[in-house]
C-alpha cells in the first residue's frame, strides 16, 4: 500500500447454535470493531436472543459449507476491511492493542496473528496447535475464502503484502474429550468426502503409517509432550483423526467401485 491510514473495521462470525460461546467472542470484539456482523444457519438454541441483547447484526443464511458461509459473511459487512472470528474464539489484550494500532496505521494488504486453544480447561502451547498461525485481519477485495472444508483459509491475491502481529486468538476448542470425539467423527466426514472429490486417494500405507507420523510429530517434533495429560491426548486423537480420515476414503473408493 502506498502509505498509511486509518481504516474501519468490520468483524465476521458465522454461528450455528452457540450460545455457550459467542456472548464471550463478541464482548472480545466491543471496542476493536466499528460493526460487528454474525451470519447464522438458523441455530435453535439462544444464539440469536444473545446477539441481539448484544447489538451485533444477526443475518440468518442457510448453511453451504465453511467457505460458502464465510464468503458470503464478507459480502454483507458494510467495510471492506476485515476480521474474521469463529464464535468460539475471543482476542486477547495483546491482540487487541495490536488490532487497535493497525487501524491507525493500515500499511498492509492482510495481517497474521497466532491462535492458542484452551482444551478441556488447559492452554495447549505445544503439539501441532500453538502457535497455529492463521491470517484473520484483511483488505476483503484482496483475496477470499478458500481452502477444502472444512479446513477453510483465506487467501490473498499473488503481490499481495501481509504481515504479523501481536496478541494471541483465544481458542476455546472442546470442554471435554467427548466433544473432542464428537467433532472428529463429524469433520472427518466432511474432510474424506471433499477430499476424495478433490481427487486424494487412500491406501493400507496411509491408514497404517499417516496417524503414526501425525504423532510423533505433533507429540515429540512438536513438544506435545511438555502439555502433560492433555498434550497427549490432543496428540493421540489428532492421530486417530488422521486413521480415520484415511478410512473413510478408502470407503468412498469402495463404494464408487460397487456402483461401477
Amino acid at each position: 500500500m502506498d502509505s498509511a491510514k486509518e481504516v474501519k473495521i468490520s468483524a465476521v462470525v458465522i454461528t450455528l447454535n452457540e450460545e455457550r460461546n459467542i456472548g464471550r467472542c463478541i464482548d472480545s470484539l466491543i471496542g476493536i470493531a466499528d460493526e460487528i456482523v454474525v451470519v447464522d444457519s438458523f441455530s435453535t438454541d439462544r444464539t440469536k436472543e444473545i446477539c441481539e441483547e448484544k447489538g451485533v447484526r444477526f443475518v440468518l443464511k442457510k448453511f453451504e459449507g465453511h467457505i460458502e458461509q464465510k464468503n458470503y459473511a464478507i459480502s454483507v459487512a458494510n467495510f471492506p476491511h476485515i476480521l474474521s472470528l469463529d464464535a468460539d474464539e475471543a482476542l486477547d489484550e495483546s491482540l487487541k492493542k495490536s488490532i487497535l494500532s493497525v487501524k491507525k496505521n493500515w500499511n498492509y494488504d492482510g495481517y497474521s496473528m497466532n491462535r492458542l486453544t484452551n482444551y478441556c480447561g488447559k492452554w495447549i502451547r505445544h503439539t501441532d496447535w500453538y502457535p497455529d498461525v492463521k491470517l484473520r485481519l484483511w483488505d476483503s477485495r484482496k483475496g477470499k475464502w478458500g481452502g477444502v472444508n472444512p479446513h477453510d483459509e483465506f487467501y490473498l491475491e499473488s503481490g499481495s503484502t501481509k504481515s504479523h502481529i501481536k496478541g494471541d486468538i483465544l481458542h476455546y476448542s472442546y470442554y471435554s474429550i467427548f466433544d473432542h470425539l464428537k467433532q472428529v467423527n463429524y469433520f472427518t466426514e466432511i474432510m474424506a468426502k471433499t477430499n476424495y472429490e478433490a481427487g486424494k486417494r487412500s491406501n493400507l500405507f496411509k491408514i497404517l503409517f499417516s496417524p503414526v507420523f501425525k504423532f510423533i510429530k505433533s507429540y515429540f517434533i512438536r513438544l506435545g509432550f511438555l502439555d502433560g495429560f492433555y498434550g497427549f491426548i490432543v496428540c493421540a486423537i489428532s492421530a486417530q483423526a488422521s486413521f480415520i480420515k484415511y478410512v473413510k476414503i478408502r470407503e468412498y473408493q469402495k463404494r464408487l467401485s460397487l456402483e461401477k
